[in-house]
């Protein structure tokens, strides 16, 4: 039952990890009522190498071509200056509050929460006029990067979503939503890996050879799920916006709510 479980929440994890519903909020909302728990909340982390993976193969001719103009464009250059600056506070804040923000916020009673606000915020979000300025990932001004960066940190409270924060602050930075959810892409991939390297470094001395071989079912899963999504999700956003992930956060945070209250 504990591989059913693992395959079931790496689906889940690669299905929601490049949506905005909070992929990790997702897992520890189910992970509550399937009565799945690993050590130190690691499958949690771990798993979403997997929907890395699916990144890493989707946007493969993108990344090649950029290290390859890196010698001779500038707008290659500030390309991956932009990832990285984007991902350096929350390299700076994981490393010094990441336990401790696992020990206060990691329940079900916070995720739930924070889903049902994080929708009214997609909801406000996707009713404001906006007027974008940035049209393609590689025209992003750097100040820009780092201020998406620092949104991104708010999603280390489970319930938040990465790719939401991200999208959402670029948008109001002044990308469009496309370019927008492009970015939160090629940042997921250092972010990720560095809490990967990161829970891998602090718990592997306590993962014995059964939670390795259910962080692997879930990273397979994570990866499969993941690949689906990240190729069709681009193209969604750009027509329909985002109300329909609004309201599944909103319904998934009340009936998490229900269910903590009718089964505990």
């Amino acid at each position: 039952m504990d591989f059913l479980k693992a395959l079931i929440l790496g689906a889940v994890e690669g299905f929601t990890e490049f949506l905005p519903v909070s992929s990790t909020g997702h897992l520890l909302l189910l992970g509550h009522f399937l009565g799945f728990e690993s050590k130190g909340k690691t499958f949690e982390v771990l798993v979403q190498l997997g929907a890395i993976l699916a990144i890493l193969i989707v946007y493969a001719g993108k990344i090649i071509s950029v290290a390859r103009a890196l010698p001779s464009s500038a707008q290659a250059r500030r390309f991956v200056l932009n990832v990285l600056v984007a991902f350096l506070p929350a390299m700076v804040i994981g490393g010094l509050f990441g336990s401790k923000m696992k020990e206060m916020f990691f329940n079900p009673v916070v995720v739930c929460t924070t889903l049902i606000a994080g929708g009214l915020v997609l909801i406000l979000i996707d009713d404001m006029p906006m007027t974008p300025r940035i049209h393609d990932v590689m025209d992003m001004p750097t100040p820009t990067a780092f201020k998406i960066g620092l949104a991104q940190c708010v999603a280390m409270i489970p319930g938040v979503s990465r790719s939401g924060a991200t999208i959402v602050s670029s948008m109001l930075l002044g990308c469009d939503k496309r370019t927008g959810a492009e970015f939160s892409f090629f940042l997921a991939i250092p972010t990720m890996c560095g809490a990967f390297a990161y829970d891998l470094f602090k718990n592997y001395k306590y993962l014995e050879m059964r939670d390795i071989e259910l962080i692997a079912v879930g990273f397979a899963a994570a990866f499969v799920s993941g690949l689906i999504v990240v190729r069709g999700f681009l193209g969604f956003v750009s027509k329909h916006g985002f109300l329909a992930f609004a309201w599944w956060r909103i319904i998934v945070g009340l009936l998490g709510m229900a269910g903590l209250f009718l089964i505990g």
